[in-house]
């Protein structure tokens, strides 16, 4: 089915929507003051933004922290329009309302190419498109942190929640001084007036509770005083004193701890359990048997005073496991099946142009690879964990969790209440690259938690479990196939890839009610390969999706990930300057998430080990908020990369995940991570990604410069030589 055709059908079904709902205007962002919390002494002025009594700026925060300081971001675009230093901006967790929804990533997730949906002339398929994803996404509200996508969706936003803020403020302050309020100046949150009277933002808010000054517009570019300038992360000195609130780190009156114990084989369940030596260890409890919400595998959960007490009654614990009804996956056998599909499947079609078979057929030389991509784990620092606690038909739950609206409505399908009963508490993610999505062990916490009495319990997985059932990362194969003239140049390229459709999968165990009956053609699968920036006259772009039985999930930039090597290893070409001997250089540029991260690394071989010494980056993710920030996901970036590039792998053998812990699995050391230097592009445009834009670079930079030492073309990852 071809692109555009998948399109018109996908809007055809919801033409009842276009027709009545679809035609009304866009639903606003800024929201009533009546969302947020109401909190003694300070007076909301919108859906995002309270004035506390002393001045500080109190601000919605609907997106997770997990590193990548965005909430430092996201309060710097409220302390400039209201002219406050960043640190009178408070943050306090949003509710679960529609403005807090994230429009931008769901818009993003249209399979369009760039050269169809960027620029201001937009064929009409394409703009209808955008415009009702959009308004869906706004009628949803889907509160989700990933896709390198916060910045971008509340850029807008919050400056116009902000900007309206000051507005009201400022036109209070007007009316009580019978003055223009062009004619009052703010400054660190003070107005002032040429008479002499002055007033901070808290003396003047009651009055402008309940206003909405018309015809506001956010600060121009040239009067910005904090966007673009470096600033000090905010999360920072609480996690240096270890004042910060991670997930582990929730402590409760009563609490109790849970330890997990899952089925070794993926999608597996327990045939019968003897539990008799584990409830007479001290300090254990009960032992829970666990279902398989939200995609998970079913297990048990041992429930004693502390982990470590639980954890000694799982291993205790008797059982015999067997697999589940469709069988045991093989990654051996997955990878055959991929091999299979390739050759004889034709795929969804996402891109083609010109004539590419004609191209083909008159082709002086032919050019084929197949590249491979394995299974990967996220490995998040801090493993899967949430607290709960069901008490009196009310459930209250604390996690680090990406999606807290579904993670909200998981706990209330366990629990067997209405949505509105239940309270989500977001903590700080130790980590997230897009594992935190899914919402299986918040599941298994609030079953847990019912037999608990009403005490609260903290339920954690050791290291083991958490890279035993991961979502991970999809297998996936492609076959390139260059066609050149008679002078050596690229006539058609044409592209075929294989492998498991992740966000079908995830809607359908995150989001049930959301998934629809049939897979529609998912972007991630081809991205980066369908929307390549090369402008070869004849191309096909074609991928082939496929069920392993292995349940995937989004890991940090998802399809580019794997899609970037394939492609950059293949068009790599011959630059630079010489190097020492025993050097070499590799080259590699991709645009993902709207940003474009080119990146050189220059790798030498140690006593047979690949050594990557230092990694330029440059990106263009158009307007900068933090420069500080772009910076270090950069380098985290590298880091996170570079420890797939050269060791990730998941292998799975009869159903089990063959990797356990960071001995079999393991990440970068200190002592192996290159020099990073990040070079930002100065620009105009609309804030891009940067959380994951510099992670599919890295593997195909790194294999080009082996290409280089070595004469041998890197065609799969992890990379070894």
């Amino acid at each position: 089915m071809k692109r555009r055709t998948w399109l018109l059908s996908a809007l055809g079904a919801t033409g009842a929507l276009v027709v009545g709902w679809g035609v009304m205007p866009a639903r606003s962002r800024l929201g009533s003051p009546e969302l947020m919390l109401k909190t003694q002494g300070d007076v909301a002025l919108n859906g995002w933004i309270k004035i506390a009594a002393d001045g500080a700026v109190v601000l919605a925060m609907p997106r997770s922290e997990m590193g990548q300081g965005v909430h430092t971001a996201l309060a710097m675009l409220v302390a400039e329009e209201l002219d406050v230093p960043l640190t009178r901006v408070r943050l306090e967790q949003a509710g679960a309302d529609s403005i807090y929804g994230n429009v931008a990533m769901l818009v993003a997730s249209l399979p369009f190419h760039p050269l169809d949906s960027e620029g201001e002339h937009k064929p009409t398929q394409i703009k209808m498109g955008e415009w009702l994803v959009g308004k869906v996404a706004r009628e949803l509200g889907l509160n989700a942190t990933g896709g390198s996508s916060s910045i971008a969706d509340l850029w807008d936003p919050l400056r116009m929640a902000a900007a309206t803020a000051r507005a009201s403020l400022l036109q209070a302050a007007a009316a009580a001084w019978k003055v223009h309020a062009t004619e009052i100046t703010v400054a660190s949150g003070v107005m002032q007036h040429a008479s002499g009277k002055s007033a901070h933002y808290g003396q003047m808010v009651a009055a402008a509770s309940g206003t909405t000054p018309s015809g506001i517009q956010t600060k121009s570019r040239e009067k910005w005083q904090l966007i673009g300038q470096p600033a000090p992360r905010t999360d920072i000195p609480s996690k240096v004193t270890g004042q910060a609130t991670f997930g582990l780190d929730v402590r409760l009156p009563g609490m109790l701890f849970a330890a997990v114990q899952m089925c070794p084989m993926l999608g597996g369940t327990a045939a019968s359990m003897d539990t008799k030596d584990a409830l007479a260890l001290k300090g254990i409890s009960k032992v829970v048997p666990l279902d398989a919400w939200g995609g998970g595998t079913a297990g048990l959960a041992v429930v004693g005073q502390t982990t470590w007490h639980a954890r000694q009654g799982a291993q205790a614990i008797q059982v015999q496991w067997q697999a589940p009804a469709t069988g045991a996956v093989d990654t051996q056998r997955i990878q055959a099946n991929l091999l299979k599909a390739l050759n004889e499947d034709s795929g969804f079609s996402f891109h083609e142009q010109g004539v590419p078979t004609q191209a083909e057929k008159s082709a002086a030389t032919r050019i084929d690879a197949l590249y491979q991509a394995p299974y990967l784990a996220h490995a998040t620092m801090e493993p899967m964990n949430c607290t709960a606690r069901v008490l009196d038909g009310k459930v209250e739950i604390w996690v680090p969790t990406q999606v807290p609206q579904m993670a909200r409505d998981m706990a209330a399908k366990v629990a067997q209440v209405d949505e509105t009963q239940v309270t989500v508490h977001v903590t700080q993610l130790g980590g997230g690259f897009g594992r935190r999505l899914d919402i299986d062990f918040v599941g298994q916490a609030v079953q847990v938690a019912m037999a608990c009495q009403g005490q609260p319990v903290q339920l954690s997985w050791s290291r083991e479990e958490d890279m035993k059932h991961d979502f991970y990362r999809p297998m996936h194969l492609a076959k390139f196939q260059a066609s050149l003239d008679g002078q050596g140049d690229v006539s058609s390229l044409r592209i075929k890839s294989a492998g498991d459709a992740i966000t079908p999968r995830w809607m359908a165990r995150a989001a049930p009610h959301l998934s629809g009956p049939i897979d529609m053609p998912d972007k991630t699968t081809s991205e980066g390969l369908f929307d390549l920036p090369y402008g070869f006259l004849n191309q096909h772009m074609s991928h082939v999706a496929t069920k392993s039985g292995v349940p995937v999930g989004f890991w940090r930039s998802v399809g580019h990930s794997h899609n970037a090597f394939f492609s950059e290893s293949f068009m790599d070409a011959g630059w630079g300057t010489p190097l020492p001997a025993g050097r070499a250089r590799g080259m590699a540029l991709h645009k993902s998430f709207g940003s474009i991260v080119a990146q050189v690394a220059e790798v030498s071989l140690v006593s047979g080990q690949i050594r990557v010494h230092r990694v330029v980056c440059a990106i263009d993710c158009g307007t900068v908020v933090n420069p500080d920030t772009v910076a270090q996901q950069m380098e985290s970036s590298v880091v996170y990369a570079l420890s797939a590039a050269l060791y990730g792998q998941i292998d799975i053998v009869g159903g089990v995940v063959q990797q356990s812990n960071f001995s079999d699995a393991p990440m970068l050391t200190l002592s192996q991570t290159p020099v990073v230097e990040t070079h930002i592009v100065p620009s105009k445009r609309h804030p891009a990604g940067v959380g994951e834009p510099a992670v599919p670079p890295l593997a195909p930079a790194v294999g080009n410069a082996l290409f280089a030492l070595t004469g041998k073309r890197q065609r799969a990852l992890p990379l070894v030589v």
